[in-house]
This record gives C-alpha cells, structure tokens and sequence, in this order.
C-alpha cells in the first residue's frame, strides 16, 4: 500500500501559494510529471488529476476571500467539500474558524491535507467518504472550491449544498468561470488570480466567491 504522505514529501515542496501567501502548500511543479508518478505509485491508469497538488484558482479566491473577511467563518463550524490540498480548510482555520472539517474522497488529498495543516500550523480533521449523497450534518458554514469541472459533479455538488442551505448552512463557492458552474448564486467578490500554466489556460485566472442563498 503505498505511504501517501512519503510520496507527496518525495515530489513536491513546501511553496506560498501564488495568491495567498500567507498560507504555504507542499506543491508539485508540473501537472504531467506528478500524475504520472501518482499512478505509477499505485499501479493503476487513468487517476483523476491531482488536485491536492497545486492552488487551484476557485480555491485560492475562496481562501483569500476567507482571509480578508475573517468574520465569514470566526467561531463558527466549517466544513469543506472536495477539499483538494486542504487549501480553503486551511484559510478557515486560520481565519478563527473553531473547528474545521476538510473532505475528500482521494486518499492523497487526506495526506496532502495532513501535511498542509501540520506546515501552517492549524489543527484539522480530516474525512475520506463520500458526503454528497448523506444528509448535510450541521454545520454553519460549507465550503468549496472549483467544481465545476464536470457537469454530473457540478449538479451534485449544487444539489448537497441547496439542502445544506435549507438546513440554515451558509454556502460560499470558488469558481474560476467553469462551463458547468450554476447559475442563481450571488457574486461576493472577484479576483485575479495567478496559476499554474500546467494547470489553467493562462497564467492570470479571474475567479469569483459565490454565496448559495437560502430558500424563501
């Protein structure tokens, strides 16, 4: 069974995150190069990419969103769907978020994650099932960057965050303008973002925060 967190230490480094630098990631340097060692890691083709690998735009708005308005998530409940590096958990938790919930069903996320935390200097759990098909548990505010990159996801990620919302959660959202983002949600605040050129189109992403609002 290969030793997630080992793997991730061996092939990537402990970098500032381009637009949120206050907060450092351990991130690979080129997207091809590290998809391909991921799957020689465990033998198999056709992983999905590494999203615990990089700062992904959507990601890095919602952080820096979180970051400059601490008051979204100080001394509240938080819970972040798809979490990827952990990135926007660890802006949550940096932001005075009293607990801190980060979710992915990728295994390297979890460690991805788990080294993150350790490098910033905050204190996280961690969760690996699948919560999009479970009832939201309580929580006071979700979180999420960068799901749209599927249509099936996009729909389902929507779908969970609606009856989160009607639970009386608050929904906020990092997009970079993907084809399959939802219409209906409120804009908060815009950024431009620096990327990756292995990852996006250009080296300057716009990305926007999105607030899902309760139904009336």
């Amino acid at each position: 069974m290969p030793d997630h967190k080992a793997f991730i230490e061996a092939h990537t480094a402990p970098l500032p995150v381009p637009s949120v630098p206050e907060i450092r990631l351990w991130q690979a340097q080129a997207v091809t190069s590290i998809w391909e060692m991921t799957e020689a890691d465990l033998e198999r083709e056709q992983l999905p990419p590494p999203f615990w690998a990089f700062p992904w735009a959507g990601g890095q708005a919602l952080a820096r969103y979180l970051l400059d308005h601490p008051d979204t998530v100080r001394g509240r409940t938080v819970v972040d769907i798809a979490s990827g590096s952990g990135l926007v958990a660890i802006a949550a938790a940096l932001a005075g978020a009293v607990q801190v919930t980060a979710n992915d069903i990728d295994p390297y996320s979890a460690a991805a994650i788990a080294l993150n935390a350790n490098l910033n200097g905050v204190d996280i759990a961690i969760e690996t099932g699948d919560l999009l098909s479970a009832v939201p548990r309580p929580a006071d505010v979700y979180l999420a960057g960068d799901i749209a990159y599927e249509k099936g996801m996009s729909a389902a990620m929507l779908s969970f965050f609606r009856r989160a919302a009607a639970q009386g959660s608050s929904v906020l959202i990092g997009d970079p303008h993907r084809s399959y983002f939802p219409e209906g949600l409120r804009r908060m605040a815009d950024y431009d973002i620096v990327t990756v050129a292995d990852i996006e189109d250009s080296g300057i992403k716009a990305a926007t925060v999105w607030a899902l609002e309760q139904a009336r």
